[in-house]
Parts: structure tokens; C-alpha cells; sequence
């Protein structure tokens, strides 16, 4: 593995980032969104690599939301 890449728009890059630490500082809220999904990550993985999970899942819900022109629609997997 070559680490975490620094590809595409820096600024861009960035706001996910942010948001994505934003989410996973109240993982109440977290796991009300994304369910366990977020725990069990944690719990094998460095926080930072969580992170840019994090970042990667928000930045394809939001290019989903914006090609498809449909609200986003929370369906957490028990």
C-alpha cells in the first residue's frame, strides 16, 4: 500500500476531510447515519484512515445526490 493518495481538487479534498471529522467527532450522530459500519472500521483501523473512509463514502453520497437529483435517504443495515 502506498498510503492515502492526494489526487483531485485540494480544496475539495479538504471539505470532505473536515467534514468527515466533523461526523466522526459525535459518533452518536455517526452511527444514527452510517450504523455500525463506522464502530467496526475503528476498531481495525488508524482513526485517520477512518477518516478518509469517511471522506471517500461522503464525497459519493454527494455526487450521487447531485447526478440523480434525488435526496439522499438514510438506510442504515441492522
Amino acid at each position: 500500500m502506498l498510503g492515502i493518495r492526494k489526487r483531485g481538487n485540494k480544496g475539495l479534498r479538504e471539505l470532505f476531510i473536515h467534514g468527515a471529522r466533523a461526523v466522526l467527532a459525535r459518533p452518536e450522530n455517526a452511527i444514527a447515519i452510517f450504523g455500525n459500519w463506522i464502530l467496526e472500521l475503528l476498531s481495525r483501523k488508524p482513526y485517520n484512515v477512518v477518516v478518509v473512509a469517511l471522506a471517500n463514502k461522503l464525497a459519493r453520497i454527494a455526487w450521487s445526490v447531485l447526478s440523480t437529483k434525488q435526496a439522499f435517504e438514510v438506510r442504515v443495515q441492522a
